[in-house]
């Protein structure tokens, strides 16, 4: 192991003998007591020096013997440490392509301040490259939805749509201006590379297009640009999804509200089916409207607000990292929607419904919450360090600090 201290959490000394780690209350965290020479000692914890130089250089120092293992194992508890050579196989390899992990180097340092054991944010980091996502939409959206997850590590994004470009489509970060006329995929696919053109090479077997169900994708991104399939998703486009088990995730924009989630886990959360039967048991005359708006001659611009559909491209590729990353956002069970020109965000959980042939509720009978009470968990489970932080800054000053 070679020791570093987080280099993502920025240090200060509250007092001669106290260490502040961090910033925000999402994360800051204190030390103390903490005498000079163990501060000093601090600096050494760089990732350059394994465990035993670093016990040559407490002796150097005065340190009492056991001072520095004792040391390194209350920093790794306190989840302020990690591990430069530490991760793995694929860490060592994602380690030898300089290149890629210079231009990763942001997205491992936030990783490391979500991660605890040292050694795991470059473990989850190299774990991205292995990931297969489809996103379902080339147009403002999805394009700049799938280029933004290319950019963060994942290494196979295939983008599917149809139709050609439109002057409509173009957008930062996504389909440029002189893609207008080209087929909608293949440009997508030509800005997923741009994001990531060190990305690995599809394999052999991905080189086919895949069936629409294939469970070999880590998660498909729905994400149309027809309105009414982002407001109302129909339970049918996704059959193919649901059978083979692929988690999915919806994204879009309808008018002037922009929507993320929900994220579908198969059997587990609701789905596509559960909202529609929902909407009809609060309004039984939702199908009808339903069937109107997609039955109904298509304008030939949808509205869609560039910066609201980028905010919401950066909030899905947000929730879906989470989610490759081993973690369950708040969109599961949810959708997150903002509405210009106010902007306030706010989930309407989606409840599994008993009616729908997805399951879900049965395996979650018993475990529903009240509106009220299912608000409250999506935020604690959302910011819980964040709450925590904020709790104890109401505490006595000094009562919140771990002890080295």
């Amino acid at each position: 192991m070679h020791p570093m201290v987080k280099p993502a959490l920025r240090r200060g000394w509250r007092d001669l003998n106290t260490v502040q780690f961090g910033m925000t209350p999402a994360h800051a965290m204190t030390l103390g007591p903490m005498d000079l020479a163990t501060g000093s000692f601090l600096d050494l914890l760089n990732g350059t020096r394994g465990l035993e130089l670093l016990r040559e250089e407490g002796r150097r120092m005065d340190l009492p013997d056991g001072h520095v293992d004792g040391l390194v194992r209350r920093l790794a508890g306190a989840g302020l440490l990690d591990d430069a050579r530490g991760g793995g196989p694929a860490a060592d390899a994602l380690r030898r392509k300089k290149e890629v992990l210079d231009r990763l180097r942001p997205d491992l340092a936030s990783l490391s301040l979500t991660t605890s054991a040292p050694g795991d944010a470059i473990r989850q980091l190299a774990a991205r490259r292995a990931q297969r996502v489809q996103v379902r939409g080339a147009g403002r959206i999805g394009t700049v939805l799938a280029s933004l997850l290319a950019g963060a590590g994942v290494g196979q994004v295939d983008v599917r749509d149809l139709g050609r470009v439109e002057p409509w489509d173009v957008a930062p970060g996504g389909l440029p201006a002189d893609a207008v006329g080209d087929r909608r995929d293949e440009a997508a696919r030509r800005a997923v590379r741009r994001a990531a053109p060190d990305r690995p090479p599809r394999p052999a077997t991905a080189q086919a297009a895949p069936e629409e169900g294939d469970p070999g994708f880590s998660l498909v991104i729905v994400a149309p640009r027809d309105d009414v399939a982002v407001y109302a998703p129909d339970p049918s486009a996704a059959e193919s999804l649901m059978s083979a088990g692929t988690p999915h995730l919806y994204a879009g924009v309808v008018e002037g509200t922009g929507m993320v989630g929900p994220l579908v886990l198969p059997g587990q959360t609701a789905c596509a089916g559960c909202l529609h039967n929902s909407r009809t048991d609060r309004d039984p005359t939702w199908p009808r409207l339903v069937a109107q708006w997609r039955s109904g001659r298509q304008r030939q611009v949808p509205p869609c607000d560039l910066a609201l559909a980028t905010t919401v491209a950066g909030l899905a590729a947000a929730h879906a990292l989470a989610f490759l990353d081993g973690r369950v956002p708040s969109s599961a069970g949810a959708r997150w929607e903002v509405s210009v020109p106010g902007l306030h965000w706010h989930a309407r959980p989606i409840w599994a419904h008993p009616a729908c042939p997805c399951a879900a509720a049965e395996r979650g009978k018993g475990e529903r919450l009240s509106e009220e009470e299912q608000s409250h968990e999506t935020m604690a489970v959302q910011r819980p360090s964040e709450q925590c932080r904020e709790a104890e800054a109401e505490r006595p000053a000094g009562t919140w600090r771990a002890h080295v």
